[in-house]
Formats: C-alpha cells, structure tokens, sequence
C-alpha cells in the first residue's frame, strides 16, 4: 500500500495546492471587479441580485478551468500559466459580450435586470466549462 509518498507528503502538496488556487481565485475576483464599470460590491451590498449572479457565475467559470489545471498539471508554474490564461480568457468574454453583443450591459446590471445577468453568467459558465475541457487534452 506505501507507493513512496506518505500521508504528509500528500498533505502539503494538498495544501500548497489549495492555497495556490485560493490565491489565485482571489487575485481573479479583484482584476475581474477592476475591469468592470460597476462596483459589484456596493451593488451586493445593495441587494442587486444581477451583480451577485453575475459576479458568481465569473468566478464559476474560473474555478472550472482552475480545478481542471489542478488535476492535470505536474507542477506550480505551470497551474500558474494555465490560471493566468483562465482569468485572461474569461476577463476578455466579458469585455467582449460588454462592448460588442450587449453594449448596455453595464446599465442593465446596476438596475439589477435578471435577464442579462443571467445572460452573462450562462456565457462565462459556459467558457469556464470549454477552457475546463481543453485543459485536460
């Protein structure tokens, strides 16, 4: 049953994995708020459900493609890579769907309209899934 790897080596390499995508998702979550034109935590704050759905559907789709890069990454530099090019590729999807397909977007989700939060968050769930998957090939 020993394959040379003891309990604790399994648990710091847990931990360092843990942490780093932890690190990760937060540093994901505060470029993400930066790079939109609202200020999703006052609107949450506010009881704006769009900006929740939103924002949570964002993180999703960058946690996918995060635990996908777990799994099939031999080492640290290189779920760094595929960490960054996640949060690269779903910051650009939402700045794509923003100024090109839904140009009142940033207006809708202040007025806290379902229909295009969910809308978004369907597109970004979507992308996390597809980068998810073409991670592991």
């Amino acid at each position: 049953m020993n394959d040379g790897y003891s309990f604790g080596d399994s648990a710091i390499a847990f931990l360092v994995a843990f942490i780093a995508a932890g690190l990760f998702t937060i540093a994901f979550k505060l470029i993400y708020q930066a790079a939109t034109p609202y200020n999703e935590r006052n609107l949450i704050r506010d009881g704006n459900v769009a900006a929740a759905i939103t924002l949570g559907a964002a993180l999703l789709g960058y946690i996918l493609p995060l635990a996908s890069a777990l799994e099939h990454t031999v080492s640290l530099l290189e779920f760094a890579i595929w960490a960054l090019l996640a949060g690269f590729i779903q910051i650009v999807t939402f700045t794509i769907v923003r100024l090109a397909v839904m140009r009142d977007f940033s207006d809708r989700i202040v007025r806290g309209e379902l229909a295009a939060a969910i809308y978004m968050a369907s597109i970004s769930l979507g992308v996390g899934l597809l980068n998810a998957a073409c991670m592991s090939s």
